[in-house]
Order: C-alpha cells, then sequence, then structure tokens
C-alpha cells in the first residue's frame, strides 16, 4: 500500500482551510483555467511546477476530477514545501458539493476535449462512409486511430497543434 505524501479533503475542509489563508492552486492546464475555475484559484499548470514560485502557506491544489493531482502527489507536495492538501474531486467535486464556480462560455472548450470530439467525429465518420461508400474509408478511422497512438506514445498531438492555431482558439489566447 503506497501512502499519499499529501492528504486529501473534502470541499468544506477546504474552503474552511482557503478562508483561513491557505492559496489554492489549480494544477490544469491554461484553457481549462480559463474556462471554469474556483474563485481565487491560481493556475500553475503541472507542467509549471518545477518553474513556478509558490505562494507561502498552507496550499490546495485541484484538477478537474482529482486523479491528476492524486497521480502527480509527490510531485506537489514537493512544490509546496510546506502544507499541503489534494481537493478531493477537484473542481467537479467543489461543484458537486455546491459551491460556487467562475464559469466563461466566452472561452473555448479545453483543446484536449476538442481533440477528443474531432478524433471521436472522424472515426466515426470513417466507420460510417467504409460501411456505406467504400471500404477505403476505414483508412480514414485507422489514420485517426494512430495518430491517437502516436500522441499517447509521446506526448506530442499533431491534432492538439493545429486545434490550437484555429481561429476561435487564438482569440481566446489574446
Amino acid at each position: 500500500m503506497t501512502i499519499s505524501p499529501i492528504s486529501d479533503i473534502d470541499p468544506a475542509t477546504a474552503r474552511q482551510l482557503l478562508a483561513g489563508g491557505a492559496r489554492l492552486i489549480d494544477v490544469r492546464s491554461a484553457d481549462e483555467h480559463a474556462r471554469a475555475r474556483i474563485y481565487g484559484a491560481i493556475n500553475v499548470p503541472l507542467e509549471a511546477l518545477g518553474t513556478t514560485m509558490m505562494p507561502d502557506g498552507p496550499l490546495v491544489f485541484h484538477c478537474r476530477s482529482g486523479i491528476r493531482t492524486k497521480a502527480n502527489a509527490a510531485a506537489l507536495a514537493d512544490a509546496a514545501g510546506g502544507a499541503a492538501y489534494v481537493l478531493k474531486g477537484g473542481i467537479n467535486g467543489w461543484t458537486k458539493a455546491g459551491l460556487p464556480v467562475e464559469i466563461d462560455r466566452g472561452k473555448p472548450i479545453e483543446i484536449m476535449r476538442q481533440v477528443q470530439m474531432v478524433a471521436g467525429g472522424l472515426v466515426l465518420t470513417g466507420v460510417v462512409l467504409g460501411l456505406f461508400v467504400s471500404p477505403g474509408f476505414f483508412g480514414l478511422s485507422a489514420f485517426v486511430g494512430a495518430g491517437l497512438t502516436f500522441a499517447g506514445a509521446t506526448g506530442w498531438c499533431g491534432m492538439a497543434k493545429l486545434l490550437a492555431v484555429m481561429p476561435w482558439n487564438r482569440a481566446a489566447a489574446d
């Protein structure tokens, strides 16, 4: 059994800690934070942990569902350098507890969700066209599947890079 170097806390306890001066750190990507955030949260994406100065005092880390923070608990504890906690359930848990979240619907959907929607649509299109038009269209589904496998293996996603420069995403970055 692995013991986490950082404690899980429920949203009510997190709110009490924040009221007492703890700082809330959102480890999601900047595009996720721009779309929806807990008021007062400081955005420090996981990939920026080692290069960003953390505020003093107790820190409460959160992501969307709690999975990223739990998977990176040791790195979060190291970055905190002191008392550190993980918000159980992330921003989703915070919302389920009836606590307020700032939502900016003017910001685009997160890039990775866009990738999932486009990839899913292309795979579905390839399968439908392969069944009803020509078996050659199955190649579209195979191409998207190969791209997703490559992205998972290398951490580089061509579709995400392409979507990031689309006009609706560039306008949000300005």
